[in-house]
């Protein structure tokens, strides 16, 4: 961030069209070094932990560098998250501090941290004590609205004139590279969240690296509306723009209009996002009034991308140069993306190649011995972006790290002879059919190719002769009409016949992440109601 200020100062940093809210590079890492210093003068010393809860505010931005520049660990925490979930991120983090908005869509955070912790009512503000969070001291509500027991925004900035600028150029001389300053829980896809702990080495190289794939400059102009909470925001999208001065243009909560209004009004030339919102974009019914002529590059990723979706972001949106990234919080995120010259075909039928100085192999899950270009099986990666673990879970990071520093991220993938990898399922998903192996993957690129499939997803659900049947969790494109005679036929026709779904369910949406991933283990837990499966 210093360095960044320092070269390109008079750049835009942050803006928020909406707000009209605009800070050159200089300016914002100013209000960086402001609020660390209120940090401290709230008594938060190196290595506590503040949580996050909050949508992309200009709050969230500022807390991240800040908290980065005076050594505290940012704990963030998923908008989506209800009573019982912030509960055990606050106790599994033994967060000192959280910051939160007051409400996100219909969900009061006012409320839900009440019910988790009702005697901050009765608490000075900045001075909890409670026995089920022993480690929470302080609350800081972003905002202007006073509520029982919570220090407001501005007591935070005012907390820093206590604190001179030698003393946090003391705290920051204290940092090292390698010391934790990010902690993510992972995203729930598969059940209960870990914290991954990661470094400023494991960020900020990761993001440079990003950028450099995507020819990111200073330049740039990148709308991001995907969560700051998740890695694709904070390192594909924040860290990204201040590894190379580009703008960071936010946009608080998803909407297809904003941003499509955004990119056109900030003239942006980078554009981020999941396949759905790239659909959701494309199929706003005034998508051709918006003057997008500004776009060249971005990243789609979060899940695997349909070609026409790609074909009409590059061509309908103008964003030619955009790339598919890979990866998982415990990678930093990314391990592999594509570059901005590689054809359509690389762009979706793969993940691209590893970035610089991260090491890729595919193995087999059964021995580990690594395989030749062309064969299956699990993807692994080593190098700076690995994670230092997963806080206070040893069993937990012990089972994905290897001791020569190999990260195991549960994927399936094929690697060609370029190194370019196509990712085909979930070790956890594979499906095991009458002793014969079911890649979901494989099927679900099949459907996309039938013109009246939108979106698809391939469940192993329990069956007493087999083991495992398939079941397919089917959404139609809009005004098209179809069953499941329909669907089973064209698998028949075309597919082996212990890959055709037996079960078929036709849906309008599915169960998602915050950051655009589908849950397949609450598929699978519908299924048995769906379906009336009784194993």
């Amino acid at each position: 961030m210093e360095q960044t200020s320092a070269q390109y100062g008079s750049n835009e940093g942050m803006v928020y069209n909406d707000r009209g809210l605009r800070y050159t590079y200089s300016e914002f890492n100013e209000a960086c070094d402001r609020l660390a210093r209120g940090f401290m003068g709230l008594g938060i010393e190196k290595g506590e932990h503040i949580a996050i809860w909050a949508a992309n505010k200009p709050e969230w931005l500022l807390s991240q560098f800040a908290t980065a520049k005076m050594g505290a660990v940012l704990v963030t925490v998923n908008t989506n998250y209800r009573a019982a979930e912030l509960e055990y991120v606050l106790k599994q983090s033994d967060a000192s501090t959280l910051i939160l908005q007051k409400s996100y869509k219909a969900l009061s955070y006012i409320d839900e941290l009440y019910e988790v912790l009702p005697e901050l009512k009765e608490a000075k503000p900045g001075e909890l004590r409670s026995d089920t969070f022993p480690y929470l001291k302080r609350v800081i509500l972003v905002g202007d609205e006073r509520k029982p027991g919570m220090l407001l925004w501005e007591e935070v900035e005012q907390a820093a004139v206590a604190v001179s600028d030698e003393a946090l150029h003391e705290r920051k001389a204290t940092l090292a590279p390698d010391d934790v300053i990010n902690m993510q829980y992972t995203s729930g896809t598969t059940g209960f969240p870990k914290g991954v702990m990661l470094t400023h080495s494991n960020l900020v190289n990761n993001a440079n690296n990003i950028a450099d794939c995507m020819n990111l400059t200073a330049e740039d102009r990148l709308c991001i509306p995907v969560p700051f909470f998740h890695c694709f925001g904070c390192v594909l999208g924040t860290m990204a723009c201040v590894s190379k001065g580009a703008a960071m243009v936010p946009v608080e909560e998803f909407n297809p209009q904003a941003v499509l209004k955004t990119v056109e009004a900030e003239r942006c030339t980078g554009l981020h996002g999941v396949p759905t919102m790239f659909i959701s974009e494309l199929n706003q019914p005034d998508f051709s009034a918006y003057d997008l002529n500004s776009l060249r590059t971005g990243i789609m990723a979060g899940s695997n991308c349909p070609k026409e979706v790609m074909k009409s972001v590059m061509e309908e949106m103008g964003a030619s140069e955009i790339t598919i990234a890979y990866g998982q919080t415990e990678a930093s995120p990314v391990i592999m993306q594509t570059r901005v010259d590689d054809s359509i075909e690389r762009r979706v039928e793969t993940v691209g190649r590893a970035l610089p100085a991260v090491e890729v192999k595919i193995v087999n899950p059964k021995d580990g011995k690594e395989l030749p270009a062309g064969e299956q099986g699990e993807l692994c990666t080593r190098g700076y972006h690995v994670m230092k673990g997963y806080y206070k879970n040893q069993e937990a990071t012990q089972a994905v790290l290897s001791a020569d520093g190999w990260l195991h991220t549960g994927d399936l993938a094929v690697m060609d002879e370029h190194g370019y990898c196509r990712v085909t399922g979930r070790l956890k998903d594979m499906i095991v059919r009458g002793g014969e192996n079911v890649y979901p993957r494989e099927i679900e690129e099949f459907l996309y190719a039938h013109p009246k499939v939108q979106d698809v997803q391939i469940v192993g659900v329990p069956d007493p002769k087999y083991g495992e049947e398939v079941s397919a969790w089917v959404q139609v494109k809009e005004d098209e009409v179809m069953d499941e005679e329909e669907l089973r036929t064209y698998c028949q026709e075309r597919i082996a016949r212990y890959k055709v779904p037996r079960y078929i369910a036709f849906v309008n949406e599915y169960p998602m992440t915050a950051s655009g991933k589908v849950q397949k283990y609450k598929l699978r837990e519908q299924a048995k109601d769906k379906f009336g499966i009784t194993v």
